[in-house]
């Protein structure tokens, strides 16, 4: 997108000067491009992306540890903010929130059963998925609920009751909270009131975290489906199939739809009809794909971390960690951190090349699968005793 300035003046009847045009009619085709730049900005990314959420965090530098959190009833689900508060998950229903600027216990609310997704949080609540088991005789089922709980007391302020628990992580726009259950339903909830907006039903389950980009929504399968839904409706736009479950984030960069699967692949799609660009192998199947630093950040089960350019899915670096991975990673403009499943440290590799930056320690016994997040220039990073909060350096712009 361009403006064409004029190159030459032309001179008026009667004068011999030229006509100089005015610094407004310069100006306001810059301005146009300005706004279709932010209106295409705010409508593709209309959820928050993890890898995104504060791109002046240095992981390359040293950690400060600031606060801890002990708890040994954290649970493998990764914690919400709004960015002043940190909402964590732990067993039995329970959930905490915390400052993140010092760690101070704001409220605990017990919701009963079990928290079955990871909550999410913006600045009407946190919306949280549970699951409970209902008996009825010698019939016993798993019956879920959705809820939002105030972000200042932890008070349920609706429930919406769901014949089955969700699992696949939640997602949500500016109006409205999606989340896919375990009986193949796919729910969009009203967030002010929590009325269901529409209901789609497969013959297939979901685990995948769900992918909001534009009007759509994007879905992997545990049958190894990619599906592409209308979010306005659920109507399905197109469906890719590959041979094993998808379970991991998925990436939208540039009109290309970006995902890996179990059976040990990377997919680069069409965004508008889900027709294939490119594949590339890795050692096994794939956990995760973030994209960072202008190409593919991918975790696979062989304990390998893959970055590929976004083009061809070329090879740039591989690096070989000293555990399996379960967690996605948090990936800032420096280095991206990686909380292996066993260890107890946390490790940050160069994007441009996989090299070690930094270590953290997490203490003995600390794994998780809980990915760690950014809040307020907080690196918090679940483990099993606890969460704890890690300050960072950050960039400084100088003012001109």
């Amino acid at each position: 997108m361009h403006s064409k300035f004029p190159t030459r003046c032309r001179k008026e009847p009667g004068k011999s000067g030229g006509h100089k045009p005015s610094m407004l009619k310069i100006l306001r085709p810059l301005a146009n491009s300005f706004v279709l730049i932010l209106i295409f900005s705010l409508t593709v990314f209309s959820q928050p992306l993890p890898f995104l959420a504060d791109s002046q965090t240095l992981l390359s530098k040293p950690l400060t540890l600031q606060w801890q959190y002990a708890s040994e009833q954290t649970v493998n689900l990764t914690p919400a903010t709004d960015g002043q508060r940190v909402y964590l998950p732990l067993a039995a229903g329970a959930l905490v929130s915390l400052r993140v600027s010092n760690g101070q216990l704001l409220w605990k609310t017990d919701i009963g059963g079990e928290l079955s997704s990871a909550p999410l949080a913006d600045e009407s609540g946190v919306f949280v998925a549970s699951e409970s088991l209902n008996e009825t005789g010698k019939d016993s089922r798993t019956t879920g609920a959705l809820r939002l709980l105030g972000k200042d007391s932890g008070v349920t302020l609706w429930l919406r009751p769901l014949a089955a628990p969700i699992r696949a992580a939640l997602a949500m726009n500016q109006d409205t909270l999606f989340g896919a259950a375990s009986d193949g339903s796919i729910y969009a909830v009203n967030k002010k009131d929590g009325a269901i907006l529409w209901e789609r039903k497969f013959d297939f389950t979901f685990a995948s975290r769900m992918t909001l980009v534009g009007s759509s929504l994007y879905i992997g399968s545990e049958d190894g489906k990619l599906l592409s839904l209308d979010q306005k409706t659920g109507t399905t736009l197109w469906r890719y199939q590959t041979r094993s479950a998808i379970r991991g984030r998925i990436a939208v960069v540039a009109g290309i739809v970006y995902f890996g699967s179990a059976d040990g692949y990377v997919y680069a799609v069409r965004e508008m009809d889900g027709r294939l660009r490119w594949r590339a192998r890795t050692g096994a199947g794939v956990q995760s794909v973030l994209s960072a630093r202008n190409g593919l950040l991918v975790t696979s089960l062989d304990n390998f971390v893959y970055f590929l350019s976004l083009r061809r899915g070329n090879r740039v670096w591989k690096r070989q960690l000293a555990g399996r991975l379960a967690a996605e990673p948090l990936a800032t403009f420096d280095g991206a951190l990686f909380t292996p499943l066993s260890g107890d440290s946390g490790i940050v590799l160069d994007l441009k090349d996989g090299k070690p930056l930094n270590i953290i320690s997490l203490g003995e016994d600390s794994n998780t699968a809980a990915s760690p997040i950014v809040a307020d220039k907080m690196v918090l990073i679940t483990t099993r005793h606890g969460l704890l909060a890690f300050s960072s350096p950050t960039v400084v712009t100088k003012k001109q």
